[in-house]
């Protein structure tokens, strides 16, 4: 952070601040757009997409710009580009291959919308960082692969809890110690929430009811989970992961099979515990002379030791991401190892054949992370494509779906995509 706030400040005082063009305005985009414009000198949002005009003129109004300019054509926008307007566009591909854009924050949230936006941003040599661990969960790796092809970089995001334990993780290995469980701390983990048991907790946040959903159900941990797995070559200890209560991070360790953690290392969660709504780390050190002074630093008897952030702040630390990526080519969250995890769609009530399959945190189904050779090997449907999949046959309450239980939607990319990574598998 100290190299990233002091690149930052040089930018500004040059003159020279990292453009970003933001796709979704959304709570979280308008969010990230205040945090860049009123927080973050030497960075600047110079155009923003959304289905809805509104919600990217006042992202714009609330981070302090105003006089946005509606932009259709590619001319239109470097036009309001040249002439230092705020730019807003129902189209985002014209971000993608505008020349006056350094990166490309995708924050919709969505699969295949999202899947062609970072195509897009890609093969136009754009830097693209995504908080969407829905698209980076289902096709990371082969969007990466991507990515590097065309020599560009794409990362998920700090701030979001992927990106926080990635942080935590490298900063762990720099310790020498090997981490051997990634985790996430959760209040609450129930697998039937839906929109309408999360309506309140959504009126009170101002987030959608969907969305809210997704938290509870346990989907956007199994999405996130998954990427860190992806990142760093941790497994899943079993399908939908352990998840135990506990009163505090700490006593994390003894509830994870420790030859499981020897082994391999698992990604996994905890309910209920302080100092929530953080991330944490076990690590493995035996060495006499380590553990020596890891007890006397308060961490314990070991040889696992916990090490944990109490917080994740999402947009507050997502421009610490982009800095990173632009001015140092430092990915926060990629999946560096390849396919490990997958997140795979579940019942959440009895299906019926002839049911089109709603999407994450809805009615229908909820993820679950499934460890990816096992999840190819039994022709298991991603959380991530689940959504307008036709039901061939009933589905039975808690069942994971496959993909001979559905007819695919016609000509989705990202379904292209998928079967492009399972081949490499």
């Amino acid at each position: 952070m100290i190299l990233v706030d002091s690149a930052l400040k040089r930018r500004e005082e040059a003159g020279q601040p990292i453009r970003v063009g933001i796709v979704g305005a959304g709570a979280m985009g308008r969010a990230i757009a205040y945090q860049i414009e009123r927080c973050t000198p030497g960075m600047t949002v110079v155009a923003i997409a959304n289905r809805s005009l509104n919600s990217a003129e006042r992202s714009f109004l609330d981070a302090g710009r105003t006089g946005s300019r509606h932009v259709t054509t590619p001319q239109g926008l470097a036009a309001a580009l040249a002439d230092g307007l705020p730019a807003i566009t129902t189209d985002p591909m014209l971000l993608c291959r505008a020349e006056g854009i350094d990166v490309i924050h995708e924050v919709t949230g969505t699969v295949e919308h999202a899947t062609h936006v970072i195509l897009e941003a890609i093969a136009n040599g754009k830097t693209v960082v995504t908080m969407n661990a829905e698209v980076q969960g289902t096709i990371g790796p082969v969007l990466k692969a991507r990515a590097d092809a065309a020599g560009v970089l794409l990362t998920d995001s700090d701030g979001d809890q992927p990106g926080v334990m990635m942080n935590l993780y490298r900063f762990v290995q720099g310790l020498g110690i090997r981490p051997v469980v990634l985790g996430n701390m959760k209040g609450l983990h129930d697998a039937y929430r839906n929109p309408t048991t999360q309506a309140d907790f959504s009126r009170r946040t101002g987030l959608t009811p969907h969305m809210a959903a997704s938290f509870a159900d346990g989907t956007k941990m199994s999405f996130e989970m998954a990427l860190v797995a992806n990142a760093t070559g941790l497994r899943a200890g079993r399908r939908g992961l352990y998840g135990p209560d506990c009163a505090h991070v700490t006593q994390a360790v003894g509830h994870y099979p420790p030859e499981q953690m020897i082994r391999h290392g698992i990604v996994d969660y905890i309910v209920g515990a302080e100092p929530a709504p953080g991330v944490f780390c076990i690590g493995h050190e035996e060495r006499p002379m380590q553990t020596h002074w890891l007890k006397l630093y308060k961490l314990g008897e070991g040889p696992f030791y916990t090490f944990y952030t109490p917080y994740h702040l999402c947009h507050l630390e997502a421009p610490t991401t982009i800095a990173r990526a632009a001015l140092f080519g430092d990915a926060t969250c990629a999946p560096e190892a390849g396919h490990i995890v997958d997140v795979v769609a579940t019942a959440k009530t009895d299906l019926r054949a002839g049911d089109t399959l709603d999407g994450i945190g809805w009615y229908m189904t909820y993820g679950q992370c499934e460890n990816a050779d096992i999840s190819v090997a039994e022709g298991l449907l991603p959380m991530g494509l689940a959504e307008g999949c036709r039901l061939k046959r009933d589905v039975p309450k808690d069942r994971v779906l496959t993909y001979d239980d559905v007819d695919l939607p016609e000509d989705r990319l990202a379904d292209r995509l998928r079967a492009e990574q399972v081949a490499w598998d």
